[in-house]
């Protein structure tokens, strides 16, 4: 099979790995990075003008931005499958509120809330006791659009620079919901528009500080499994959650076909989802992908194609990625520091914010590398892959210590 994967990061990275390795496939990746040039042809370039080009057999899109503007359709024009679900579906991340509203059709568990669009109602929902809500910008941003205020005045100034314009057009509508404690899950459902197969639940620490202080991230790292999470708790999600969500869209004329990613907290009152994104989560692709033993390729293009979904074999164990990060992210941080010591690495090295100048690999981005390993239990897989990243070096090079070790 010929497949095109569209992205740049450590998540494309991970997910032309896997179906690279899968099986006897041949990888484009658009642009891609130094990592995916290893195994596979980095293109730049119009993507839906090279799938056409190079006849590909599946288009599997990485980052969330490409499927919001509806390229899922441009390809099926084409009659190019993609794994990815339509413009309409993919609302599901695009607007946090437009979630919540198929959820509370699907009757699906999540926090109470309200949408504003405006400074001043937000700031009054709020009242005097802000620490007892999240404030979510309704829009795509990246990942960073979610704060825990503690005073009045922290969340006052989040409000006022959400509608000021600090993320753009992803805070011009703003949702306020109940705050929810707990054990935080990700499970990544693959869809076909009606039915799912759930992928190994995994769990993304998003805080840039070890003991989960400091402002949200991309992602710092994650594990595959959650030890305190049991074993059919994914096949619960997708009994509970994911076909009531398939159910409700497919009865407004949408097909979901894709990866329904859905953010779980797991309180003392049962669980809530979080949010839904519309694509694999980053740093949780390169800790799920290599504990799967099955053909991702096929699964991939059944679940395009709407046709009925192979099992998936998982491995025995767990995994780790911790993320290498640059000085000074998720703020402003520099760039061209040179990397060494991944030659001396016998983990998975995936590539997140790197460069080829002059021949050296170097940073070019905030989170940089995302170093994964396997082991019989997740102490096993931590240790590895704390073992290996302390072998990279670059300057400014952060990472949390405590990955796995917060829920």
């Amino acid at each position: 099979m010929k497949i095109l994967v569209i992205g740049s990061g450590g998540r494309e990275h991970a997910l032309a790995w896997a179906l690279y390795n899968g099986g006897a496939n041949t990888v484009i990746v658009n642009p891609g990075n130094p990592g995916t040039a290893l195994f596979a042809e980095n293109i730049t370039g119009d993507p839906v003008d090279i799938a056409a080009a190079e006849s590909v057999d599946l288009v599997v899109v990485g980052p969330e931005t490409p499927l919001v503007e509806g390229i899922a359709g441009l390809l099926a024009q084409k009659g190019i499958p993609c794994f990815g679900p339509s413009a309409d579906c993919a609302r599901l991340e695009g607007s946090k509120w437009f979630a919540k509203e198929v959820m509370a059709a699907a009757k699906v568990p999540t926090a109470m809330g309200r949408v504003f669009t405006n400074h001043v109602s937000a700031v009054d929902y709020l009242g005097e006791y802000p620490d007892k809500y999240v404030i979510k910008a309704d829009g795509l941003a990246a990942g960073k659009g979610v704060y825990l205020p503690g005073t009045k005045r922290e969340s006052d100034a989040i409000i006022e620079d959400l509608f000021n314009g600090s993320l753009g057009k992803a805070g011009a509508s703003v949702v306020i919901e109940q705050r929810l404690s707990g054990r935080e899950v990700s499970v990544l459902a693959v869809c076909n528009g009606t039915d799912a197969v759930i992928l190994p639940s995994s769990r993304d620490h998003k805080r840039i500080y070890d003991g989960d202080m400091g402002p949200n991230t991309g992602g710092m790292g994650a594990i595959c499994p959650p030890p305190d999470v049991p074993y059919d708790f994914g096949e619960d999600v997708r009994e509970r959650v994911i076909l009531p969500v398939l159910k409700v869209l497919k009865e407004q004329g949408m097909d979901f076909r894709g990866v329904l990613y859905a953010g779980i907290m797991i309180t003392d009152h049962g669980y809530f989802v979080l949010e839904f994104n519309v694509r694999f989560g980053d740093p949780e692709t390169q800790a799920v992908l290599p504990m799967i033993e099955s053909d991702l390729a096929a699964l991939f293009l059944a679940a395009a194609r709407g046709e009925e979904l192979p099992p998936v074999k998982i491995k025995d164990g767990a995994s780790a990625c911790i993320i290498l990060a640059s000085g000074g992210y998720p703020g402003s941080y520099s760039k061209g520091y040179d990397i060494t010591g991944v030659e001396k690495v016998d983990s998975l090295v995936f590539h997140a914010g790197t460069a080829q100048v002059d021949g050296r690999l170097v940073t070019a981005g905030g989170r940089v590398l995302g170093v994964t390993a396997l082991g019989e239990d997740i102490d096993e897989a931590l240790e590895k892959a704390y073992e290996d990243a302390d072998k990279i070096e670059f300057e400014g090079r952060y990472m949390r210590r405590d990955i796995g070790r917060t829920v």
